[in-house]
């Protein structure tokens, strides 16, 4: 297999795990709908730079660490579920606040680009699985003497991947006859993605207390 081959490969199997809902699709469409096309490009630039950041942790070895330092593995993963619960009691919290939208595209004052950059950021950081699983993909796929320029394309590329699929996201959710549900079915549907992201959060905290019995 050629290398560019080899790039193609490793891009398909990151584009099916990121297409796969989990947290951040639940972030980056609430974002999205509930207060601009804007803020939700932001969070899937975030979405992006966490993506790139575990590649490179990948491609540099240094997930290896992780799992040499188990405990150092399972704290991650204990922090990134707390953090996952916290983000999504606060939309339960929130599920019953009035919101008035404004257009599609206009600033809104609830949320600031960059701390929708910020959440989109965090919350792909939140779980170190990832970087795990980046890691699996390019052993399973990369040749034993890879050429340099494969291993510096690849951050980049999955900061495409990555950002590419929640700008989709962003424009699908952002569009007018979603905000329009959403604002009449607000409380149901952020309670759904309060409930949701806290189970993932959860989950992931029951795994790291699994692996550690």
């Amino acid at each position: 297999m050629t290398a560019f081959a080899v790039l193609l490969s490793i891009l398909a199997a990151i584009t099916i795990g990121a297409i796969s809902p989990g947290p951040s699709f639940v972030l980056v469409s609430r974002i999205s709908i509930a207060s601009s096309r804007t803020h939700g490009l932001a969070s899937a630039l975030g979405m992006g730079v966490g993506g790139a950041l575990f590649a490179a942790l990948a491609v540099l070895g240094l997930t290896a660490l992780l799992m040499q330092f188990e405990w150092l593995y399972l704290m991650l993963k204990l922090l990134g579920g707390a953090y996952l619960v916290y983000i999504a009691i606060r939309i339960w919290r929130g599920a019953s606040e009035p919101l008035a939208l404004a257009d599609t595209n206009a600033p809104t004052g609830g949320l600031s680009i960059s701390r929708a950059f910020l959440l989109g950021l965090s919350t792909q950081l939140s779980n170190p699985k990832t970087s795990i699983v980046y890691a699996s993909i390019f052993a399973a796929l990369m040749p034993p003497a890879p050429p340099l320029w494969l291993l510096f394309a690849l951050p980049p590329m999955l900061f495409c991947v990555e950002a590419g699929w929640y700008a989709v996201v962003a424009f699908v959710f952002s569009g007018s006859r979603a905000r329009l549900i959403y604002v009449r079915l607000k409380l149901w549907i952020d309670r759904g993605a309060g409930a949701v992201m806290g189970a993932l959060g959860l989950k992931l905290m029951v795994e790291a207390f699994k692996t550690r019995a």
